[in-house]
């Protein structure tokens, strides 16, 4: 027996909950006027004076009402395109063990960014900042066969990192809600399929979210692996460098990107000249040097003393080049590299910092592959306040190991093609690494091949930084007046505002229209404020809902309402008869919009 609740049945009830009006006096929607100071770009900006989010402390944010909705709109997306590639949901715990991070290795590259403590019987814990470790070990304990190969899992789950500098409001945020995955194959064969295929859900998920993403080959870092990329947002405020070929479309972050050698220019080619000290009073920088000289940056030599596991090697540049410290580590084979400081520089030179040089030098050279071959340098000469001209490393230096150890920059030839790179800056909103092998030997996890063989397990790892990804958004979709939502994640789809509280006509013709509207499914929220209409049409612009529909006195004389999109400046007036039909159809229509290619 169905029961009864004031005359009507529980499942009268519950429809007409579900169909009930979103009014804006009811919700917390505190939209601001002027910009808080801790805003520092657009994104950030509209964030809080639409009433999105709102700052606990430095790189901790409350979600709102209608950031909270659009947050979930975007996990949905996600959520629908990882099953669609045949990922299975999990939740790990974001608490974890900090030795699973000492047996696989990363506690000593990854401290620094962890929040850690104990626990009341005295264990060292941390807050996950990723899941590699723990979804490796799950890995181990529950897979054992290539029968149960391939598998992979995702959760959308907070994480963690201590972040020196939090900055730019969700863009870098100690806590932050991320989508990771892994998966686990037999074979090279096996992740080269898993790693498309997560690569193609990326492109699906960032498309349906409405975002233009630029996909760039990308170091793996701390995670380990043999590939990754990166899905950026191209943005001015971006904090990543990458450079794009307009020609053959290869993209790269910076401390990815390759750049071949430069030929050797004529005036560079001196060979028959000798050595010749110049003295340098005080002058440490290359842009000094080479005013002094009046030659060009890229004819000195930058030598730096950098430390490789606490040895002392000099490391040799262009003078118009800045060094790559990722490109170098590996080239190192060292665990971390970091600059030496003064002292030590003095101890291994004879010098002070800034005249350091390869010339008479008892360290290990290593040297960008752009100095091969280069004659007439100018380098400093281990002796303070004193340069060398006419230096020809391969005649004067001892053994070098030539590398490619630069940042790469706008104008440097295309490693693919030859044609000029571009060089811009980006927001990282996903990445995906190809990761073999690195946990699962370290981890245990390993399977029975068909022959009775165990083998490691290889792995990928596959993240998308979900709260990132809705502020690059709005970072995207914006203007002078507020934020300009892609339909698929606004908060909602369609804001219908009465013009005046007071006139009966209109509160009632608004009232029906936004529950005919969500009968048809449509996420209305209904403007039933008793404010001025400017102030009305000025907060929905802020708040930036695709559809803009006004009720009003003047405009119901004619039987009509007004409908506007919010990325045009046209007003349509509809006859109140066919306004749900006509709605509707513009929806129909935003939604196309955001239909990624299969």
């Amino acid at each position: 027996m169905v029961a009864v609740v004031q005359g009507l049945s529980v499942d009268l009830v519950f429809f007409e909950l579900l169909i009930i009006m979103m009014r804006w006096s009811q919700q917390l929607i505190p939209t601001l006027r002027e910009t808080p100071q801790e805003a520092e770009i657009p994104s950030h900006r509209w964030m809080l004076r639409a009433g999105l989010i709102r700052r606990l402390s430095g790189g901790l944010y409350t979600y709102l009402p209608l950031g909270f909705r659009a947050m979930k709109k975007v996990e949905a997306i996600v959520r629908e395109e990882m099953n669609r590639a045949n990922a299975r949901e999990i939740l790990m715990p974001a608490l974890q063990p900090r030795d699973i991070w000492e047996s696989s290795g990363r506690w000593t590259t990854l401290e620094r960014v962890m929040f850690a403590m104990q626990d009341r019987q005295g264990r060292n814990m941390v807050l996950g900042p990723t899941h590699e470790e723990v979804i490796t070990g799950l890995a181990a304990n529950e897979l054992d066969s290539y029968r149960d190969l391939p598998m992979n899992f995702y959760q959308i789950q907070t994480k963690f990192r201590d972040e020196i500098r939090p900055r730019f409001g969700l863009m870098r945020a100690k806590e932050f809600i991320m989508k990771d995955a892994y998966s686990f194959d037999a074979d090279e064969e096996g992740i080269a399929r898993s790693y498309q295929s997560m690569y193609e859900a990326y492109g699906r998920i960032f498309a349906r979210c409405g975002l233009e993403t630029t996909i760039v080959e990308a170091d793996s870092g701390a995670m380990g692996g043999s590939a990754s990329h990166e899905f950026m947002v191209v943005s001015e405020v971006g904090e990543d460098g990458i450079v794009v070929c307009g020609g053959c479309g290869y993209a790269a972050n910076l401390e990815r990107a390759e750049a071949p050698a430069l030929p050797m220019s004529a005036e560079q080619d001196d060979s028959e000249r000798h050595l010749e000290p110049v003295a340098t009073p005080d002058l440490r920088s290359v842009v000094e040097v080479a005013e002094f000289l009046g030659l060009p940056t890229d004819q000195l030599i930058k030598t730096l003393i950098y430390l490789k596991d606490g040895d002392p090697v000099a490391v040799l540049v262009p003078g118009d080049r800045d060094i790559n410290e990722v490109k170098l580590g590996h080239v190192l084979g060292a665990i971390g590299v970091k600059l030496a400081d003064d002292a030590v520089v003095e101890q291994v030179t004879g010098a002070p910092t800034g005249f350091a040089g390869p010339v008479g030098l008892s360290l290990p050279l290593f040297a960008d592959c752009r100095l091969e071959g280069r004659r007439g340098m100018v380098a400093g000469a281990n002796l303070a306040d004193t340069h060398i001209l006419h230096v020809d490393l391969a005649r004067d230096a001892g053994d070098i190991l030539y590398a490619d150890l630069c940042l790469a920059k706008d104008g440097d030839a295309c490693p693919r093609c030859g044609e000029d790179l571009s060089e811009r800056r980006g927001i990282e909103v996903g990445h995906v690494f190809q990761l073999g092998t690195k946990y699962s030997e370290a981890l245990g996890a390993t399977f029975l091949d068909p022959h009775g063989d165990r083998k490691p397990m290889v792995m990928g790892c596959y993240g998308i930084g979900v709260s990132r990804t809705l502020q690059s958004v709005i970072e995207q979709h914006h203007d002078e007046n507020g934020i300009c939502w892609p339909l698929t994640i606004a908060p909602y789809e369609v804001e219908v505002l009465v013009l005046n509280v007071s006139h009966e006509e209109s509160v009632r013709t608004a009232e029906c229209l936004s529950k005919d509207l969500e009968a048809k499914g449509l996420d209305v929220l209904y403007d039933d404020r008793n404010e001025r209409p400017g102030v009305k049409f000025k907060d929905a612009d802020v708040v930036g809902c695709p559809i803009r529909v006004a009720v009003g006195e003047r405009s119901l004389a004619e039987g009509k309402i007004e409908v506007k999109l919010r990325r045009d400046q046209d007003v349509e007036k509809i006859p109140v008869a066919d306004a749900v039909e006509v709605i509707v159809g513009r929806v129909a229509m935003l939604q196309r919009e955001f239909l990624p290619g299969e």
